[in-house]
């Protein structure tokens, strides 16, 4: 792969929304029930970003926040990370995101969200920091970006920019069905970029819903196979996850933990894969090594659970080795 921008800086990138999720300080209550809330930062590019960086890689996070208190804070948390924020465009007609997350007695979520619009659905594509997008070895993002214009067109520029650059790009569309107009608007949009990456991460909800098929087995997986795919992954919750390349597939373990608050998860597991990738994209073509990097991606998602929200909750590298040994 041409290492891109002459640069071997191996700094992934980051695309889409980053918000405040309020969580309530009570597990197993209705929106409604709960006493109080505990307002943490989120937002799944985000937390992919900081995912990475508190792991030791580098990474840059490129949206848009409101120019309001909340949005300077988010700013802040991500410089605080050592997630590089020159890819930020702050709004001052619009707010940032805010998201009311329940959870429920099992750690399952439930969302209610205020974006009406919210200043990352107004991000436009003269915007991009081209020269950040296009110095990434990784370029990440999700679909909530798709959802509406100007957004979507910044997403698809930054896209092909990454791309043209020698990019890898990693998918995690991250399903939100109540953002969406329908969940055929949905399946139709996050479908309509799911050819271009070489990277794809869906979970087992995910998985069902692309598919329409309530199977969660090799022959639906392989149904989302594109011919320019290097790694499908699917994540199992406490059941572990499937991968899939072009010569081989297999399964890897979950790690068994406490959980409190599934938030930011999958984030945490795609932050470790990408992190372990991104200096060496051959680990892809080893089944072995890519076990090894799969076990630590667990390990990660595993120890998210274990606290309330998401960027709280996420772990060092010390933090997945303790874990794994």
């Amino acid at each position: 792969m041409a290492v891109n921008g002459g640069t071997c800086s191996n700094l992934i990138v980051s695309f889409g929304e980053m918000l405040i999720d309020f969580v309530p300080t009570v597990s197993g209550v209705s929106l409604a029930e709960a006493p109080g809330f505990l307002k943490a930062p989120g937002g799944a590019p985000a937390n992919v970003a900081i995912a990475v960086t508190r792991l030791g890689g580098k990474a840059a996070f490129v949206g848009k926040l409101g120019d309001d208190e909340f949005g300077h804070m988010l700013a802040g948390i991500l410089k605080e990370n050592g997630v590089r924020a020159d890819g930020i465009n702050f709004d001052k007609g619009a707010r940032t995101a805010l998201a009311f997350v329940t959870l429920r007695a099992d750690g399952e979520r439930e969302f209610m969200f205020y974006r009406n619009p919210s200043a990352d659905m107004l991000l436009t594509p003269d915007e991009l920091n081209l020269e950040l997008i296009r110095s990434a070895k990784v370029f990440h993002y999700g679909s909530i970006s798709l959802i509406v214009e100007p957004c979507r067109s910044a997403h698809m520029k930054a896209m092909e920019a990454a791309k043209d650059a020698g990019a890898l790009l990693s998918y995690d569309p991250n399903l939100r069905l109540p953002l969406w107009p329908s969940p055929e608007e949905a399946r139709e949009q996050i479908m309509s970029i799911w050819d271009k990456a070489d990277v794809i991460k869906v979970s087992d909800v995910e998985l069902e819903f692309l598919t329409g098929c309530d199977k969660i087995d090799d022959e639906s997986a392989l149904s989302l196979w594109h011919p320019n795919l290097k790694l499908l992954l699917v994540t199992l919750g406490e059941k572990g996850c499937r991968y899939y390349t072009k010569s081989f597939k297999g399964s890897v373990e979950a790690f068994h933990v406490k959980t409190v608050d599934t938030t930011g998860a999958g984030d945490s597991f795609v932050g470790a894969l990408l992190c372990k990738i991104v200096d060496d994209c051959s680990i892809i073509e080893d089944e072995a090594r890519l076990k090894e990097v799969l076990r630590f991606a667990c390990a990660c998602g595993a120890i998210t659970t274990t606290k309330k929200g998401a960027i709280p909750a996420l772990p060092c590298e010390a933090d997945a080795l303790a874990l794994l040994n």
